[in-house]
């Protein structure tokens, strides 16, 4: 089973958001509620949790900018 990990819509305009880093690194195992990685947006930063537990895959580059919902990682259990 894996739980995809998107670029979220924090407020009704925004259309894109960085990844500004990982903060766990590829493959390593997360728990839910763990940050995983930074969220950067016009206004601000802020670290983002896993939505479960298992192992973390990243399928996008840190240090980027994404359109919202855009696939960037995904947890595997």
């Amino acid at each position: 089973m894996s739980i995809s990990i998107t670029i979220p819509r924090l407020e009704m305009a925004m259309e894109e958001g960085g990844l500004a880093e990982w903060l766990v690194a590829d493959g390593a195992h997360v728990n839910e509620g763990d940050p995983i990685y930074v969220l950067e947006t016009d206004k601000a930063a802020q670290e983002v949790a896993a939505p479960a537990s298992g192992r973390l895959i990243h399928k996008a580059a840190a240090g980027q900018i994404y359109p919202v919902e855009t696939l960037i990682g995904e947890i595997v259990s």
